[in-house]
């Protein structure tokens, strides 16, 4: 009888999970086990799945997360084990097997962090010297719009220390190093703790997951200490950071149709919502 259940599983592939009830047959600590005959494959080979379940749901993954505009086909392989994940795949670019599969699901889901961290950083600094400027803060020289200070010099230019030729060379030299070293640490996980840097290598091992890597440099404030607080900082930052990433978009046509800073843009709102808003504001002031 064992040859001939052998063969039977070897000619027809089974998965054999733990039943709530009815089985001779015991397995992790006594629990009762059930084999489900799976969908006919290719005769060239045969194969076994193995797989024990205790009835309770993997903690990674969220069955009742708030869904967006999910589809069976997303839901497929969005499983909620992802911050910030709602569902939402229209074109299908995290489903590693569907039409949208030319780009890694992985790297996907880490770009859009990284995006997020410096869209917020962007967002802040946009917005910084307009505030800091009608705080009096700093000088009003320096209180200019963001698209006045040499990012498009057709609108405007400033005075650095050196000129933009130079800056620009700088900006490509040390922010190509910083983009190299992070593709060293996303193919290779905990690399740059054993690169020698100057004895920072220590602080640079990480912590295996190259989107959060801790340790005392990139966490030096100490968050997320159990998991349920990490998970939450998580999906905080990940709304913020897309949150960011349409500020900067707005940034962006707000200066083209008004031709004044955010910060401007917000007062002008306030003082007078009627007549400055989205619908009032659609013309290109030069």
């Amino acid at each position: 009888m064992a040859v001939i259940a052998a063969r039977a599983l070897l000619q027809s592939p089974a998965t054999i999970t733990v039943c709530a009830q009815g089985s001779s047959s015991r397995l992790l600590g006594g629990k009762p086990l059930c084999i489900s005959p799976l969908p006919p494959i290719s005769t060239r080979g045969s194969s076994v799945v193995v797989r024990a379940s205790s009835g309770v749901p993997s903690p990674t993954k969220d069955s009742n997360r708030a869904l967006f505009f999910a589809s069976k086909q997303s839901l497929s392989y969005l499983d909620g084990s992802l911050p910030g994940d709602f569902g939402f795949d229209p074109l299908g670019l995290s489903d590693p097997d569907g039409a949208g599969g030319f780009i890694d699901p992985n790297w996907l889901s880490y770009a859009e962090i990284i995006n997020g961290r410096f869209a917020m950083l962007g967002a802040a600094g946009a917005i910084a010297p307009e505030i800091l400027g009608k705080l009096g803060l700093i000088p009003q020289e320096t209180a200019l719009p963001w698209f006045k200070t040499g990012v498009i010099p057709p609108v405007g230019t400033y005075s650095y220390w050196a000129d933009p030729y130079t800056l620009f060379v700088l900006e490509i030299a040390l922010m190509g190093f910083a983009e190299h070293r992070r593709a060293q640490d996303y193919y290779k996980p905990g690399s740059m703790g054993k690169q020698y840097f100057l004895g920072f290598e220590k602080f640079l091992g990480g912590s295996g997951n190259p989107a959060y890597p801790g340790g005392p440099f990139f966490n030096f404030l100490g968050f997320g200490k159990n998991e349920k607080e990490l998970k939450d900082l998580k999906l905080k930052e990940v709304k913020n950071g897309r949150l960011a990433m349409l500020a900067i978009l707005g940034y962006f046509i707000q200066a083209i149709f008004t031709g004044v800073g955010p910060f401007q843009n917000l007062l002008d709102h306030f003082a007078d919502p009627v007549h400055n808003n989205i619908l009032t504001n659609l013309k290109i002031p030069y």
